[in-house]
C-alpha cells in the first residue's frame, strides 16, 4: 500500500510540475529574468504549492500518526545554519544556471533531452557529494592527527 501511495503522490506531483509548465527551463529562467522578459507565473504556482501545503500539514498533524507508517518523519534540527543558508544558495544558483529544480527535471526524464540527463547525473553527483565530504571532515576532526594539528592551529 505505501508502495503504491508513493506511486500515485510521484505522478499527481509529476502531472502538476508538467501542467504548470515548470519542466520547461526557459519559462523558469524567465522568472529569475527581472530586466528582460521577467514571467510571474513561477510565482504563482509556488504561492499555490504552499497555501495546500500549509492547510494539509494543520489537516495532517492533528493525527496521532501518519496513516500509512507508524510516525511522523520531520526534521529535527530546525536550526538557520551556515550549512543551510549555503546550500540554498548553492540550489538557487545551480536553479538559475540550469533552469531545473529536482522536482521539475525528475518529471522530464521522460522526455528524452539529453539536458535533462545531464542535470539530473549532475544532481546526483552533488547528492553523492555532500554525503562524502561532511562525512569525511568528521573522520579527519576524529584522527589523532588531525585533532593534534588542530590544537597547534589554536
Amino acid at each position: 500500500m505505501r508502495v503504491l501511495a508513493a506511486i500515485l503522490t510521484g505522478a499527481v506531483f509529476g502531472l502538476g510540475i508538467t501542467i504548470s509548465g515548470m519542466g520547461n527551463p526557459a519559462k523558469v529562467l524567465n522568472f529569475f529574468d527581472l530586466a528582460g522578459t521577467w514571467d510571474p507565473s513561477l510565482a504563482f504556482v509556488m504561492g499555490g504549492a504552499l497555501a495546500v501545503t500549509f492547510a494539509g500539514y494543520r489537516l495532517v498533524l492533528v493525527r496521532p500518526r501518519p496513516l500509512l507508517a507508524s510516525r511522523f518523519a520531520l526534521p529535527a534540527d530546525t536550526a538557520i545554519d551556515r550549512r543551510l543558508v549555503g546550500g540554498s544558495a548553492l540550489f538557487g544558483v545551480g536553479w538559475g544556471i540550469a533552469g531545473f529544480c529536482p522536482g521539475g527535471a525528475l518529471p522530464m526524464l521522460g522526455t528524452g533531452v539529453a539536458d535533462v540527463f545531464v542535470f539530473v547525473a549532475a544532481l546526483a553527483a552533488g547528492i553523492v557529494a555532500t554525503r562524502l565530504v561532511p562525512a569525511r571532515a568528521a573522520s579527519d576532526e576524529s584522527h589523532p592527527a588531525a585533532t593534534a594539528a588542530s590544537k597547534r592551529r589554536t
